[in-house]
């Protein structure tokens, strides 16, 4: 066996090789973006329903506060209410 012919040789077995290496590390890149891309998908996804769950928090406060306000309201409309009363009862009317 001449020089020549181990190269022959040696690009035979060497091609098939390198293809091989490349198509394994080429799924391991694959799969890294696609786990990557999954990552950041589940994080967008994550932030997005925090800031809804704030955002149905805030609105929930809101909406006791109002309720707040009005029963106080109602508090005060009713005195008044019992306030006029007397006075219609006082100045000789019938409520």
């Amino acid at each position: 066996m001449d020089a020549a012919m181990v190269t022959a040789l040696a690009a035979l077995i060497a091609g098939p090789v390198a293809a091989a290496a490349a198509m394994l590390t080429g799924r391991g890149a694959n799969r890294a973006a696609r786990d990557v891309g999954a990552v950041t998908l589940y994080d967008s996804l994550t932030q997005r329903l925090v800031a809804e769950r704030d955002k149905a928090e805030m609105d929930e406060k809101a909406a006791d506060a109002r309720a707040d306000a009005a029963e106080a309201k109602v508090a005060v409309l009713e005195s008044e209410i019992v306030r006029l009363r007397a006075l219609v009862v006082e100045l000789g009317g019938r409520p």
